[in-house]
């Protein structure tokens, strides 16, 4: 109250309103860091049958602070407290059975501190405790509900001998002669395939490919069932969705052994429920997922892009097939030039809750819904089946970023994300408008003064309008110099937007003004926009983040002595080649980058790059991959240079990046320091442990406060190991 006083004391002039609005202005706080530790996180938000309840996964920081905690949650449509529905603290997955009385999951638990394979677990909403359903080897994974709510389909990577393995060694299995010897398991790892290893799940196993399960969901804990296996062979499949009929399961799978070097396929297939053969029903020229089945069992809708011709990068359409086999599909947003099933780029997607949203059929058969991304935003709209006109659902500045229905799709909820609000649960009922539910970080952010990013738009080199956003310091201004950071995003083909950033909110809160643009290659701006980076990248999208500075500059609130940039991947890279081709910033931090893209070539997880990025391999036109490589400007480089890079990162592995640009700028006695942080995959800033983006976070403003603020901080110099810790 004393502060309050004294807020009212200085305000003595202004109305009360006003000196009580400054005066909750002064009792909050700036966001920290460490403020991720306190962030609770809503994913895989599923509504119930009869539309009164939404299950979703509640994700939380441990106590230890070295993971996530993931338990199950439903909250009333009509709003009101969150309640717990399991205690977690590694349950994912939750679907609802068709009667809404039981809810099936997926929990992992530990044995000796050590995960186990997941399994799927019911819970009896009259009721009960959890009981487990399945007990496999290799574990289970996205449970879909029959129609009749008898049967569970799922996915396991299970394998015959690993049944039998199991079974010896908990000493089930009584003909012992089929035992294999226990003998030594050799770890040593034979490649044959060109990819064999992806970012976050190391090396890949082609032994055990994912499969089609089914189980019948019995009556109790008590009731022994076994499950079914219904697909078989080399190839996996994945998404899963039963015909209404609950007669058949349609899934989708890429029959290609090497598909490394091709452009991308798979197809839709169908396999009776009570087993048989695969049957092929639809494809297209090119990559399908999201698939959904109409209410009367006749239709698909999927989302899908062709491969040809051979882009970078390809919009996604919404796409309709008949479900009778060969059927031709139909683009329904063909000259509709938005990105169909997209979203945003930010930092804070709900960690470790799986789950994806698929289009939703309304219950006439005659529309489709699903969500759209629009120059920086991403809502909800409504295509019509036959003609394929679009209506909106949600507006606003605003991210959608997952969405489901009632089975008649009487209801629809949705997870919506802010420049200020990590993300909350919304319920649209009746075609009305959206109706909040939640308000998980209400208690941490009525503490915190953050920002609202300012939108802009300027004129590039070429006369092209480029959008970004202005993320200001609460406090800010406009009549002070304050030192700017360049935040470069990824992909490139994604984009920044109204989506809360934990980076830039924090960044701002510690004096500085970040900008974060969409140049060139970016989404959200349509097909023409985002391809125009063909076998051009980097180059004209440098020039457009150059001339989003000078509209700062411009503006006349940036000191242009103190400017400094930053990026993550596709941002990495920009950032390598920014300081190799001006000296305008006084400092930069490239994380997770590539220097070299012949390195990049030979050791990435994946191959897609050719010939979608480049024209020929490195081997054939040694050029092409020289010119476009930051590591060739490294002569040019006077800025200095923070890496940050993750030991397991297979995206962007550090030999081809982050460790060929230090060792070079070492060796030119340019200023320069590489923060490693062990067991990080490329997902380090959006879901690596929360100690480790804490760190980031601060190694990041460090490396910018002793170039841009001359501030004091130990620890990147030779003879400084550990200082900065401390």
């Amino acid at each position: 109250m004393k502060r309050c006083s004294r807020v009212i004391s200085r305000v003595l002039l202004l109305s009360v309103a006003t000196a009580a609005l400054a005066c909750a202005a002064a009792e909050l706080r700036p966001i920290t860091e460490k403020d991720i530790f306190q962030f609770t996180w809503i994913g895989d938000p599923q509504i119930s049958p009869d539309g009164s309840q939404v299950a979703f996964v509640k994700v939380t920081v441990n106590d230890k602070k070295d993971g996530y905690d993931t338990a199950i949650w439903a909250v009333s449509t009509q709003g009101g407290e969150p309640h717990m529905l399991t205690a977690g603290p590694r349950d994912t997955s939750p679907q609802w059975s068709p009667d809404g009385k039981r809810l099936a999951f997926v929990r992992t638990l530990e044995k000796d501190g050590k995960p186990q394979s997941p399994q799927i677990f019911i819970l009896p909403l009259t009721g009960g405790e959890a009981w487990p359903l399945t007990k496999l080897a290799k574990g289970a994974s996205r449970p879909t509900w029959s129609p009749d709510g008898k049967t569970l389909a799922f996915n396991s990577t299970t394998t015959s001998e690993d049944t039998l393995k199991d079974a010896c060694k908990s000493g089930k299995e009584k003909d012992k002669s089929k035992c294999p010897p226990s003998e030594h398991e050799s770890d040593v790892k034979v490649i044959s395939r060109a990819v064999y290893r992806a970012n976050g799940a190391g090396y890949l196993d082609f032994a055990h490919p994912n499969h089609i399960w089914t189980i019948a969901v019995g009556g109790g804990p008590d009731e022994s069932v076994k499950p079914k296996q219904l697909t078989s062979g080399s190839f996996s499949e994945q998404e899963i969705d039963w015909s209404p009929a609950g007669s058949k399961i349609y899934f989708l799978s890429d029959r290609s052994l090497e598909p490394y070097y091709e452009l991308p396929q798979n197809i839709l297939y169908s396999v009776a429920a009570a087993g048989g053969e695969p049957v092929e029903v639809t494809r297209i020229q090119g990559a399908l997922h999201s698939i959904s089945i109409s209410p009367d069992g006749k239709r698909v809708a999927f989302l899908g892009s062709l491969n040809q011709p051979v882009r970078s990068y390809t919009e996604q359409d919404l796409w309709v097939a008949d479900l009778s086999v060969g059927a031709t599909p139909k683009n329904l947003t063909a000259t509709y030039d938005w990105d169909v099933g997209s979203g945003l780029t930010g930092d804070q997607a709900p960690p470790r809750a799986v789950g994806g949203s698929r289009p939703i059929w309304t219950r006439d058969g005659r529309s489709i819904i699903t969500v759209v991304a629009k120059q920086g935003r991403a809502n909800l709209e409504r295509f019509d089946t036959t003609t394929g006109a679009a209506t909106p659902i949600t507006t606003g500045d605003q991210a959608v970023e997952a969405y489901r229905a009632t089975q008649d799709g009487s209801q629809l909820v949705v997870e919506i994300s802010t420049s200020t609000n990590i993300g909350d649960l919304f319920v649209i009922a009746g075609g009305g408008a959206p109706k909040r539910i939640t308000n998980i970080n209400e208690k941490l952010f009525s503490e915190l003064r953050l920002s609202t990013p300012e939108e802009i738009w300027y004129t590039s080199f070429d006369g092209r309008k480029i959008a970004a956003w202005v993320q200001k310091p609460p406090d800010f201004d406009g009549k002070k110099k304050y030192p700017l950071i360049l935040n470069i995003h990824g992909g490139p083909h994604a984009a920044y937007g109204y989506v809360f950033d934990h980076e830039f909110q924090w960044m701002a809160a510690k004096g500085y003004v970040v900008l974060y643009p969409n140049p060139r290659g970016s989404t959200t701006y349509g097909q023409e926009f985002g391809n125009i980076i063909q076998y051009h990248y980097p180059g004209d999208d440098f020039k457009d983040l150059m001339a989003g500075v000078d509209e700062l500059i411009r503006r006349g609130y940036i000191d242009e002595k103190r400017l400094g940039v930053t990026g993550g991947s596709g941002g990495g890279l920009l950032t390598n080649w920014v300081v190799g081709h001006t000296d305008r910033f006084a400092a930069a931090v490239s994380q997770r980058d590539i220097a070299s893209w012949t390195a990049w070539w030979y050791s990435a997880d994946f191959t897609l790059f050719h010939p979608t990025w480049f024209r020929k391999p490195p081997f054939e036109d040694a050029q092409d991959f020289t010119e476009r490589s930051p590591i060739t400007y490294i002569n040019n480089v006077k800025t200095p240079l923070m890496l940050i890079l993750g030991d397991v990162d297979w995206r962007t592995p550090e030999a081809s990046g982050g460790e060929e640009m230090f060792r070079a700028l070492k060796y030119r006695k340019i200023p320069t320091a590489m923060v490693r942080f062990p067991g990080e995959s490329h997902e380090l800033s959006r879901s690596g442990q929360p100690w480790h983006r804490v760190e980031r976070l601060e190694h990041i403003v460090n490396w910018f406060d002793i170039y841009l603020q001359g501030k004091k901080k130990a620890g990147y110099e030779p003879g400084q190991e550990g200082e900065w810790a401390k």
